[in-house]
């Protein structure tokens, strides 16, 4: 691949176009903003004025409600040899493109399996695929070249092929990514209008269970609006789970001993039925999930105390695994939870405190 147009420069978009450009390509920058387009432009995703002829690879970063419009208008335009989008969902826009009677050959639909809550140009980065998986759905019709191309995009962007049949994409999708959104907005939603006293105890679990509820409600709307089946149908399960576990805390709060001892078998269930499906979410890079220990350090508020506890690991040979900061609330201090291989979890402690760091246990 030598050149590339990429439509649509909001975060995977101008992601994508930093990595091609990194990796030598030419890529054209469009979006039905102007100004956005130069934004990326000058972040280094490319140029923004238009291909001289066709380029080899046209993705499409447009919304999953606008991408079968855009992609008709690309491929009736001949602007490329080949074409993709990158929305989260896949069926919907190859249905639409199928009832408009275009050529299908040259068109593969993918879903990068990568994003952040910020949206936007300014939001991107080159490696925002890094690792990632990044799903590809061909059929009998996708013409090699078009998937070669695609494959190729998907090793400049340092992500992870995954070959998914369309329909079975959307359903894990709704799983694994906008089931959870929607069930993060409704616990974040609880905190609008909580008492200031509470939420000021708001720790690193809620914060966990929220993140991504921060995420552009717009986007969403777009999103969800493609794929409402299955999304439906995961919450109308979960409603079902909810119910029963409702119904088991009010029996925890009844004077029968026998009623109290089933309330608190129906929450163990639900608790272990959590426990089992956590354990199945993929661990570093991919892998099975492995068990690591952690070892939790306090520090003051102030510029470089991470940078000497990373340094202090790298002197004791310790290979941090994950990290996280839990701030105090009200106070200039926060508790870093290194994540560390079982093993290496007495070194660490033993090296951090022999320089001076104050350990929790």
């Amino acid at each position: 691949m030598r050149t590339a147009l990429v439509i649509g420069t909001g975060l995977i978009g101008t992601s994508a176009a930093l990595a091609l450009t990194r990796r030598g390509v030419v890529v054209h920058l469009t979006d039905h903003d102007p100004e956005q387009a130069r934004t990326a432009a000058a972040l280094g995703a490319g140029t923004d004025e238009a291909p001289d002829g066709p380029v080899d690879l046209a993705v499409v970063a447009a919304p999953p409600a606008h991408v079968a419009d855009v992609l008709a208008d690309a491929m009736r335009r001949g602007t490329a040899r080949g074409y993709l989008d990158v929305a989260s969902v896949k069926g919907g826009p190859r249905r639409e493109l199928q009832a408009r009677g275009l050529d299908l050959t040259a068109y593969i639909g993918t879903h990068p399996m990568s994003g952040r809550e910020r949206s936007g140009p300014l939001a991107a980065t080159a490696d925002l695929f890094e690792g990632r998986p990044w799903v590809l759905t061909p059929d009998r019709d996708t013409d090699t070249e078009v998937l070669n191309l695609a494959l190729e995009l998907v090793s400049h962007c340092r992500a992870v092929p995954v070959v998914m049949d369309v329909d079975a994409h959307d359903r894990a999708v709704a799983l694994v990514s906008h089931m959870p959104q929607v069930m993060s907005g409704l616990v974040a939603a609880r905190l609008e209008h909580a008492e200031e006293a509470a939420v000021r105890l708001c720790g690193q679990g809620i914060r966990d269970v929220t993140r991504i509820a921060a995420s552009d409600p717009a986007m969403w709307i777009d999103i969800l609006s493609a794929n409402p089946g299955p999304v439906a149908d995961l919450l109308t399960d979960i409603a079902a789970d909810l119910e029963e576990t409702v119904r088991a805390l009010r029996a925890l709060q009844s004077s029968d001993e026998a009623k109290r001892t089933e309330g608190a078998a129906g929450i163990e269930n639900v608790l272990r039925r959590g426990n089992a499906g956590q354990v199945r979410v993929p661990g570093k890079h991919g892998s099975a999930p492995r068990v690591y220990e952690t070892v939790a350090v306090l520090i003051d508020d102030q510029p470089g105390q991470l940078a000497r506890i990373f340094a202090d690991a790298d002197r004791a040979g310790v290979n941090i695994e994950d990290v996280r900061i839990e701030h105090a609330t009200g106070q200039q201090a926060g508790l870093v939870q290194l994540t560390v291989e079982p093993k290496a979890a007495p070194v660490l402690a033993a090296a951090l405190r022999e320089r001076g760091w104050a350990l929790r246990q």
